[in-house]
């Protein structure tokens, strides 16, 4: 059995036993709150002095211990820790899951950095993209980035298997260039991924498409549908769609899972039942019994919940 085979297998076996554990399917950790941008859909944004930050070998235990299926690695900014690589290969485990993403904005992701982090075992990185060309540079507060982005994918042009996804949060600004950036990153070699807008970190509701828009939403989305199924470079799914024309309508989704199908790990090492909702609970158990059963939190329908409650 190759590897891609032990690797696959590994993973399948992993989901399904979560599954009937009730284990999580996704566990993020949050290594560091400090961000370099100051994204308008975002509360964080700069550095936080005197941050309690966890050991690489923390998060490896921690790893080892929650058994997740996909190990996401995010922040505010990972590669802001200059240790993310000793991260990584703490979490990692040789042909085995979990499967881990790093979540960045692409300011400090540079050639050689994608190839030191892929060498510690990233499996892939989830590249924020909002707009398909410098309006990205004003919503995520970086000058230039946008062609900071550009130029990795130009960098990384004669890679045959490029380790990124593109990730779109959707609101009201942006939602008439979601093919445009689907297009873009069929253009560059990489896939697509769409998250959907959510007023928890902010209190700004001004970024929800309003509902007499919602029919040209739901074109583009039908749009959007017919482009994965010719290029299949568009990794979300049909049902994740759907469901995130539902939450600009209703404005709210019920029965989330968070604590269960997915959580954080604060930089600190503490657990929360997601980023929006910032705890310091010690275990799983802990959380499920002061969270979990209380929890009827409705307001949100981001990536990591979309794909962790997706069938």
């Amino acid at each position: 059995m190759n590897f891609s085979r032990r690797r696959t297998l590994s993973l399948a076996t992993r989901g399904t036993v979560n599954y009937f554990l009730k284990r999580p399917f996704c566990v993020s950790f949050e290594v560091t709150y400090s961000c370099n941008a100051h994204c308008k859909h975002c509360h964080l944004g700069g550095a936080i002095k005197n941050e309690k930050r966890a050991a690489p070998e923390i998060f490896g235990q921690l790893s080892r211990r929650l058994k997740p299926v996909v190990a996401q690695v995010s922040g505010g900014e990972p590669l802001l820790r200059r240790d993310l690589e000793q991260i990584i290969e703490a979490i990692k485990r040789p042909q085995a899951a979990p499967y881990i993403v790093v979540t960045t904005n692409g300011a400090l992701l540079t050639y050689k950095r994608y190839n030191s982090l892929r060498r510690a075992g990233v499996d892939e990185f989830s590249l924020s993209l909002d707009y398909p060309d410098q309006r990205h540079d004003q919503f995520r507060g970086i000058p230039g980035l946008f062609n900071k982005i550009a130029d990795l994918m130009e960098a990384l042009a004669a890679e045959e298997d490029k380790a990124i996804t593109l990730s779109c949060v959707v609101q009201s600004d942006n939602f008439r260039d979601l093919v445009k950036l689907a297009e873009l990153a069929r253009r560059w070699g990489v896939k697509m991924n769409f998250s959907t807008y959510t007023w928890l970190r902010t209190d700004n509701k001004n970024y929800l498409i309003p509902r007499e828009e919602l029919a040209e939403f739901k074109e583009v989305i039908n749009q959007l549908l017919i482009f994965k199924k010719e290029y299949g470079t568009v990794y979300t799914s049909e049902f994740v769609f759907k469901k995130m024309i539902e939450f600009f309508e209703k404005r709210s989704l019920p029965n989330c899972r968070a604590g269960e199908r997915f959580f954080v790990v604060n930089p600190d090492g503490g657990l929360s039942p997601c980023g929006l909702i910032i705890k310091r609970y010690k275990t799983p158990q802990e959380m499920k019994k002061q969270f979990k059963k209380s929890n009827n939190c409705s307001f949100c329908y981001t990536s990591i919940r979309a794909n962790s409650e997706k069938p």
